[in-house]
């Protein structure tokens, strides 16, 4: 397993998380071990390691599911608004990618102002910055 650490180089930044997204999310992370075994242990890492919130204590400036987020992908310098959502509810060209894509799981639980080195599927390292988010709950 890759060792993700933030630009600076020190260890990954905090997450947060609520027990309602925690319970789905390593539902759907267990349920696709078989098929993405490399994807499925790195969202379940990311999710073990977050600290859990009751749905209504959750920070307001948390990715969560179904919350909309700002981003700049520092490998490609481009800055998307998407929103987070199960994978039954993902549409690329509404914007909306699904929790369980490399991309989302990288979101998850990150504040306004975190970033994270996240790989992309084929591996390549990137940094993920949070911008902007806002709950849609």
């Amino acid at each position: 397993m890759q060792n993700i650490k933030s630009r600076s180089g020190s260890k990954k930044p905090p997450i947060h998380i609520s027990e309602r997204d925690y319970e789905i999310i390593a539902d759907l992370a267990l349920r696709m071990e078989q098929r993405h075994p490399h994807l499925s242990s790195l969202i379940l890492n990311e999710i073990d390691r977050a600290h859990i919130h009751a749905l209504s204590k959750l920070p307001r400036d948390v990715v969560a599911l179904s919350s909309e987020v700002v981003f700049v992908d520092d490998l490609t310098s481009t800055v998307r608004r998407v929103r987070l959502v199960l994978p039954s509810e993902a549409d690329i060209e509404e914007g909306r990618i699904s929790v369980m894509t490399s991309v989302g799981a990288g979101l998850i639980g990150m504040r306004v102002g975190g970033e994270i080195n996240w790989p992309c599927p084929d591996g390549r390292p990137r940094v993920l910055k949070i911008l902007e988010v806002n709950q849609l709950r």
